[in-house]
């Protein structure tokens, strides 16, 4: 099939665009208001950037009427935020959180999450999680939209901090993520987990390449 996207004449019962690039993992930002509300709130449309230094990006699309998501302003006003990473265990409480809760509801008290102090920023980290990125804002791309919920914005954090909980770091160094199982979103309501992992070299035909290693590990080359 082909269709253009501008019509939407796919002829499919359900929009597939967004079951295409998955799975995406999902950003759980904890934020907190002006007056020092905490909010909590997962997004799906999210991944890392450069690693020299790290960088993250969320998309967040405006809610109805054109409203600004409470994430977004919060970021944007306050220049911290965390990335909790949501794993299969917290799925409901992830759950929880994405409901368009009246402003200045507190998400953790709804999901029954525990609020954890941050090291280098004020948001709260969720304690449940197993691992947490603090971040500072550094910028916001408005992408314009021709749908009924405006634009999105995209916001770009710079990560200062990483906390990962002692359990799930295996004797090579290695984060288990088998046993993280984290939780990715796909289509529709449709979600997954990291349930297998393969590894795979580069070729030969790459010759002796340690830069290449290092990039693929998101790691500094010794000078």
């Amino acid at each position: 099939m082909f269709y253009e996207t501008s019509k939407g004449d796919h002829g499919l019962p359900r929009a597939p665009f967004k079951s295409i690039a998955v799975p995406r993992p999902i950003a759980w930002l904890s934020t907190l208001s002006p007056d020092g509300k905490p909010n909590l709130a997962p997004y799906s449309q999210f991944t890392n950037l450069n690693f020299n230094p790290p960088y993250i990006m969320i998309s967040v699309n405006e809610g109805g009427h054109n409203q600004r998501k409470d994430t977004t302003l919060n970021i944007e006003t306050t220049g911290e935020f965390v990335h909790n990473m949501v794993t299969y265990d917290l799925r409901n409480q992830m759950n929880i959180t994405a409901e368009p809760f009246p402003l200045g509801v507190d998400e953790f008290e709804k999901a029954g999450l525990t609020k954890a102090p941050s090291m280098l920023v004020k948001p709260f980290r969720v304690a449940e999680s197993p691992i947490q990125l603090e971040c500072k804002y550094v910028q916001t791309i408005r992408i314009p939209s021709t749908g009924n919920q405006g634009a999105a914005d995209i916001i770009i954090g710079k990560v200062v901090g990483i906390h990962i909980n002692d359990e799930f770091i295996m004797p090579d160094g290695k984060i288990d993520i088998l046993k993280i199982k984290p939780l990715a979103r796909m289509g529709y309501s449709d979600y997954t987990y990291v349930s297998e992992i393969f590894e795979m070299k580069l070729t030969k035909m790459a010759g002796d390449r340690p830069d290449l290693d290092a990039g693929l590990e998101g790691a500094l080359l010794k000078k």
